[in-house]
């Protein structure tokens, strides 16, 4: 989950904030953090008691709810895919001056390459593991060479100059919206995770993960922090490079090939998984041939990248889905966590669905309005 959320967007993401908020951005990581652990609690802890995937438990709550929600997942991991598989190409550019349509291709042979493996579950679990490590690794030596003003970063995370709501928003959705909700969820099933024995494996898997991408963005936003409090501009064709390059010059660069690639690659993964787990339970076809399935979306995504490059205007339609995509299925949880023949005799906690209930809330509303104003915006040009 924690890989599959630290994408080529969420690198950009980041950084382009810290440039516009500088210090006060910390509140924003903060503020998003405490959403995102709501959204993940709930959905995983009512995911793994029910013993049912989200789109199964959906069209218990409504019929035909999961068929929907499926459609919506599918459609945004995929749009968003084809941004995952640019970014391999351009960290492998970063790195080592290939093509980054070479890059592309090789990402996405090695992404396959982990599926077709006899234990592919074990392999997924240990690559993502070693990646989201090394991206931490190399961008904590850059956040020491960048030397941000720590003192104002921890004042302003706390008292902030301003308070930007689309910001939060915006790195909710980009950390647990979409496919990215039900990552760990659905691989805590197929791990064998399930039940009510389950809960406290799910709660701790839950928190962990938050932590983790929590870790990174911090990490990410205080070596931007450093270059952006020292005057130097970024590049707005590249931002997370510019700052790995004006923080530790030309070995910088390479690193930010190194952490780009990581980033894009695990999410390749992550992405091709979850959506297809969405999908895969509607026929006995696709549930005995999922593993082929993954696949094929790891080849479209990358077909559709080598055919038209890489297409921005839908990457920002995915985004404005996702940002219903998590209210929808957060609010169809908790829904689910009170109806008997769906999660037996297990009570869900109070103060959790409340918890919940006000991450639907903002969502819902935020990502209303993203949808009604922003993306017609868009689509008039």
């Amino acid at each position: 989950m924690a890989t599959s959320a630290i994408g080529p967007g969420f690198l950009t993401q980041t950084t382009v904030f810290t440039q516009r908020l500088g210090a006060s951005f910390g509140f924003v990581i903060l503020a998003s953090i405490v959403l995102d652990i709501g959204a993940q609690l709930n959905i995983w802890r009512i995911i793994v008691v029910a013993e049912k995937r989200g789109q199964e438990i959906a069209n218990l709550v409504v019929p035909g709810l999961g068929h929907f929600l499926a459609g919506l997942v599918a459609f945004g991991g995929l749009a968003f895919n084809i941004g995952n598989i640019a970014g391999a190409g351009l960290g492998l550019n970063a790195l080592t001056g290939l093509a980054p349509e070479a890059g592309a291709v090789l990402s996405a042979v090695i992404a396959i390459g982990i599926f077709l493996v006899r234990e592919a579950g074990k392999a997924m679990d240990r690559f993502a593991q070693v990646m989201g490590f090394l991206m931490i690794g190399l961008t904590l030596y850059v956040t020491f060479t960048s030397a941000p003003p720590m003192g104002e970063a921890l004042i302003k995370s706390i008292a902030p100059d301003t308070v930007d709501m689309m910001a939060i928003v915006t790195l909710v959705g980009g950390t647990v919206g979409g496919y990215i909700t039900f990552a760990g969820g659905h691989r805590l099933l197929e791990a064998g995770l399930r039940g009510r024995s389950a809960l406290p494996d799910a709660t701790r898997s839950a928190v962990s993960g938050i932590t983790l991408a929590s870790v990174m963005r911090i990490l990410l936003f205080l070596a931007a922090l450093g270059v952006v409090s020292q005057g130097l501009a970024l590049d707005s064709a590249n931002p997370p490079a510019s700052v790995f390059k004006l923080a530790a010059g030309a070995l910088g660069y390479r690193l930010f090939g190194v952490v780009m690639w990581s980033a894009a690659i695990t999410s390749v993964i992550g992405s091709a998984y979850t959506s297809v787990s969405f999908i895969r339970t509607f026929s006995a076809g696709l549930e005995r041939n999922h593993r082929w399935v993954i696949i094929g979306f790891i080849l479209l995504s990358t077909g559709v990248f080598l055919a038209i490059g890489r297409p921005v205007k839908v990457l920002i339609l995915a985004g404005a889905l996702n940002g219903l995509i998590l209210p929808l299925a957060l609010g169809t949880m908790l829904v689910a966590a009170y109806r008997k023949r769906i999660i037996g005799e297990y009570r869900h906690p109070v103060w959790m669905t409340l918890y919940g209930a006000c991450v639907v809330l903002v969502m819902a509303y935020m990502g209303g309005h993203t949808l009604m104003v922003e993306v017609p915006k868009l689509f008039a040009y």
